[in-house]
């Protein structure tokens, strides 16, 4: 209701005044619908205007719609209106008395419903803001004659002064006559491209931006005094439907209504209700038969479709129909995924590698041989008997396959592949600016957000009610402290949850391990492990993609309670939380396994308890790297199937049914008014609104984490990430074409915040993957034991080797299993995974010389690992230019022609100039050389002499 005090700006007459007004206005707009009924009979007035694309004239092309709620009169007649708003003046001025048809009515004493105090402020706030429109040049034409009960439109068409007027406001380079040469590649070079094109020629879309072009325009920015410089002979597309929308959502949102001191533009009228949508319209249809051929169309055809997955993206013709914001996250997209295809073709041949040499691995035969016969002590109290060894074979074997020696090269080139992905990306970006007329673009500062000004309002209005002469007020650190106080309580809170469900899953592993320890039969009890680790990643798959949802939710209300300045510091803002959120979520149970299951067990007889009954998780004797391996494969496939996959596709279906569901509904009551066929507004305004494009980035930057930071322990991650990507590319390109309105097209050079946080995760695999090969595999140990221990120069004897002795005896009361003979023989000694002295020794059970001995090995490989890879990250970044050598030639080649286009027209003018003043001259002593009889006569004839206009 706070809104509403800000709203009341007229009194109550007045109101009632234009009440009066506005619905005898409607009631005109009535008759004269009824009136020209017949006439519409002979032709189809909706094919005129091409179903909306149009203004009612079919000259006039629509640039934007605005959508509103109203409400018809219960009376039965229906208040529907075609208004046309040639005259624009019209639509701003307002009558001061009521007309006389509706007085007439009223004096008859018709029933009309109560006045809706609410409604006629929204409709006074929308008369205010299309007169507003209006004056800034735009052209508006209202329907509510459509088939979506009580939601009318209004068409804005922007006319070629205002268009000019706005490219000079904005700075947008266009096109001038100017053409030029591209520079072409000479001798080896141009052989090598023109076979790799015609080995390419399949898989290139068919469209032609696509095609390689050899000349191009020289661009300039759009100047009203410079218009000879730009190719205008076709008026109505020098300007694209993506400027044009472009141009018209500027002018949206610098446009105010001012009531009750209270400045609104666009954003802030569609957060109070004022209107319900705003948006550009789409090209046309993307299917159906004798559909005119549009960039829609061909976009859902070469693009948008599951069929040409193998193609490349036209990345241009997306950037001319959604703009450079979205082409850039496409482009981004398309080089990620072309540089997974060689980090998955490694990855396979590493893990085959692993395969062929799983035979051959003497650790894992040692393991399996039961000739050994090692006994292992219990793996919990009391339930759990002696077991041996040679049992845990299969989790050995499987193991060896991702953790082997190629498996330290796979990890440095993924580390040297991401930096080389990340330099790729940037001289991509370069040719993309340089393609797209963006180099030397700058971004401006962005108009204020609706929610700052309310809050700079309202602490302006305090100010004011104490008498206090302020200059222009603005937010501060004090008056953002209690957001930022939340949002730091708010963070550490969402963290700790994350912590204690990864805490709460961790005492199911445990007691769940217990509890089916106890079953009798032997099949049972062997399939422990699988069972607890399968069930106990499916439970965090589950509440890793619930709390993701809410995460992201909990992000976004975290940042509106910040009040940003502009739209780009809010996005920045949500884009740090909701990663730093979901980052949290998606990485704690992974990074659990990897570094602290099995750390702090402690040992047979001294054991680390849990709430005093449950112990500590151990790892497998092979280790916990194929846990860890089996824990990332099934988040990072699930999160991609169910959250990814699944999402994007049932959910845009389910709506999209709900909403056919509702339109049938409304056919079956009322059928002839849907005979008709829709107008493209109507049809784009129940598509699903645009969200940004966060999310996409979102899940991309999750994935890419998944494919860089454990990549030790899952080299199929890239090829997983390929497969899924291939997928995603085409899903979000027909979500974009085909299920969501047609977003306003926004200029950017870069991605934005996104690179910084890819460099960061870059440099963070580094050094997770040094700690996973160091902490997590057995990598390290083998090579202290190879190189130090072993007798022969062989691994035989290693498994021994890292294995304890304890003495049955001394296992606290209580906690000796329950059935000793399991195994059909009395054990004394049983062996556990450890680095300790044998009880038999002076200090039984302490941590023993080897321990030491490979923990230093372990952080010396840190270190190494660490700064080699380092250096070599950066090595590659130093060597590998960010502006590819062609590129910078053209963009100096574009700047000397742009000089000398200008000299060249200086020297024109210059040139003009002489001439006129040689010519005045001429005439001057052609005049002076009259008799004097005739200069009396003929003095208008001598001032006509010298009054040759000069304009330069």
């Amino acid at each position: 209701m706070r809104v509403n005090k800000k709203y009341s700006c007229l009194p109550a007459e007045e109101k009632g005044i234009h009440i009066i007004n506005i619905r005898a206005i409607e009631d005109i707009g009535y008759d004269q619908h009824e009136s020209t009924l017949l006439n519409s009979l002979s032709k189809n007035p909706d094919a005129d205007c091409k179903y909306g694309l149009y203004f009612r004239d079919g000259k006039r092309k629509v640039d934007y719609i605005l959508v509103y709620h109203y409400k018809k009169s219960s009376s039965g007649r229906a208040l529907a209106r075609r208004t046309h708003h040639n005259d624009t003046s019209a639509r701003s001025t307002k009558q001061d008395h009521p007309l006389p048809g509706k007085s007439v009515q009223l004096e008859m004493g018709e029933s009309e419903p109560p006045a809706d105090s609410h409604e006629d402020d929204k409709r006074f706030r929308r008369e205010e803001y299309e007169g507003n429109l209006v004056e800034a040049g735009l052209e508006l034409e209202h329907d509510e004659d459509t088939k979506i009960h009580g939601v009318g439109f209004v068409k804005i068409h922007a006319p070629w002064n205002v268009l000019c007027r706005e490219a000079e406001f904005l700075k947008l380079k266009m096109p001038t006559k100017k053409m030029y040469q591209i520079n072409q590649t000479h001798g080896l070079l141009k052989k090598i491209n023109s076979v790799i094109q015609k080995i390419t020629e399949p898989i290139q879309p068919k469209v032609a931006e696509h095609k390689p072009q050899t000349v191009k325009r020289l661009s300039y920015p759009f100047s009203r005094e410079k218009q000879h410089l730009f190719d205008l002979s076709d008026r109505d597309s020098f300007f694209d439907s993506k400027t044009r929308s472009t141009i018209v959502y500027e002018i949206l949102k610098r446009t105010t209504c001012t009531k009750a001191k209270y400045s609104m533009g666009i954003t802030s009228l569609l957060a109070n209700g004022v209107y319900s949508a705003a948006y550009p319209l789409h090209d046309g249809d993307y299917e159906g038969e004798n559909v005119e051929p549009n960039d829609r169309k061909l976009l859902c055809e070469e693009w948008a479709s599951y069929g040409v997955f193998y193609k490349y993206q036209p990345i241009d013709l997306v950037r001319k129909y959604f703009g450079e914001k979205i082409g850039l996250y496409f482009a981004w997209l398309g080089v990620y995924t072309q540089m997974l295809i060689p980090a998955s073709i490694v990855g396979i041949i590493v893990f085959l590698y692993g395969c062929a040499t799983v035979d051959e691995n003497i650790p894992s035969m040692e393991m399996c041989d039961q000739r050994n016969n090692i006994t292992m002590c219990p793996l919990c109290d009391r339930t759990c008997s002696y077991w041996k060894m040679s049992s845990a074979c299969a989790t050995a074997r499987a193991s060896h396959l991702f953790d082997n020696p190629a498996t330290v090269f796979f990890s440095v080139f993924m580390a040297l592949w991401a930096a080389t992905f990340m330099e790729h990306w940037k001289r991509k970006q370069m040719r993309l600016n340089y393609r797209w007329d963006l180099t030397g673009f700058e971004e401006e500062e962005d108009h204020p957000r609706a929610e700052y000004e309310a809050k700079v309002l309202e602490k302006s209005l305090r100010k004011e009610h104490k008498h206090k002469e302020t200059d222009k007020e603005k937010l501060t650190w004090k008056d953002r402290f209690p957001a930022y106080l939340t949002n730091f309580v708010g963070i550490i809170f969402m963290v700790g949850l994350t912590f204690a469900i990864v805490f709460g899953v961790i005492i199911y592993r445990i007691s769940t391990a217990a509890a089916l320890a106890i079953s009798s039969t032997p099949s049972g009890r062997s399939s422990v492990r699988v069972t607890v680790t399968a069930t106990a990643v499916i439970i965090n798959l589950v509440v890793i993609i619930i709390l993701d949802e809410v995460y992201g939710c909990i992000a976004r209300w975290l940042t509106q309670i910040e009040v940003p300045k502009t739209d780009k510091n809010f996005e920045e803002r949500l884009i740090f939380k909701a990663f730093l959120l979901k980052f949290v979520n998606a990485y704690t149970p992974i990074f659990y396994v990897a570094f602290f299951k099995g750390r702090f067990v402690g040992r047979p007889g001294d054991y680390v308890y849990i709430f005093h009954s449950f112990r500590m998780e151990e790892c497998a004797p092979g280790g916990c790297l194929m846990e860890l391996c089996i824990q990332l494969s099934i988040i990072m496939l699930g999160k991609q199937l169910i959250q990814n996959n699944l999402f994007e596709i049932g959910i845009p279906k389910m709506k999209k049914f709900i909403r056919y569901m509702k339109l049938k509904r409304r056919r079956s009551l009322d059928h002839e008014e849907h005979v008709k066929k829709k107008q493209r507004y109507e049809v784009d305004y129940n598509l699903e609104p645009f969200a940004g494009l966060t999310p996409e980035y979102m899940e991309m930057i999750i994935q890419f984490g998944f494919v860089t930071l454990f990549v030790a322990s899952f080299p199929l991650a890239p090829l997983f990430a390929l497969l899924n990507n291939i997928i995603e590319i085409r899903l979000d390109a027909k979500k974009f074409v085909t299920e969501l309105r047609r977003p306003v097209a926004v200029r950017a050079k870069d991605i934005g915040i996104w690179y910084n946080i890819l460099r960061g995760i870059g440099k963070l695999a580094v050094i997770i993957n040094a700690f996973v090969i160091s902490f997590t595999s057995d990598f390290i140990p083998r090579l202290v034991y190879l190189y130090m221990y072993s007798e022969n120069g062989t691994m035989h004897g290693f498994v021994n080797h890292t294995l304890s002795s304890f003495n049955v005896s001394d296992f606290q009361a209580g906690t000796a299993p329950n059935d000793p003979m399991d195994l059909g023989y009395e054990v004394q000694i049983c062996r556990y995974k450890d680095y300790r002295e044998p009880p038999w020794s002076e200090n039984k059970y302490d941590i023993s010389k080897d321990f030491w001995a490979v923990l230093a090995a372990r952080l010396a490989f840190v270190i190494v690992f660490q700064n080699l890879v380092m250096f070599m990250s950066d090595f590659v970044d130093w060597i590998i230019p960010d502006i590819p050598k062609d590129i910078s030639q053209q963009i100096h080649k574009e700047k000397v022609l742009m000089v000398e286009v200008f000299m060249r027209e200086e020297q024109g003018k210059l040139q003009m100039l002489e001439t006129w003043k040689d010519k005045d001259k001429k005439k001057g002593e052609n005049c002076n050389n009259h008799s004097p009889r005739l200069s009396g006569s003929h003095s208008g004839s001598l001032s006509s002499c010298h009054s040759y206009p000069v304009d330069v």
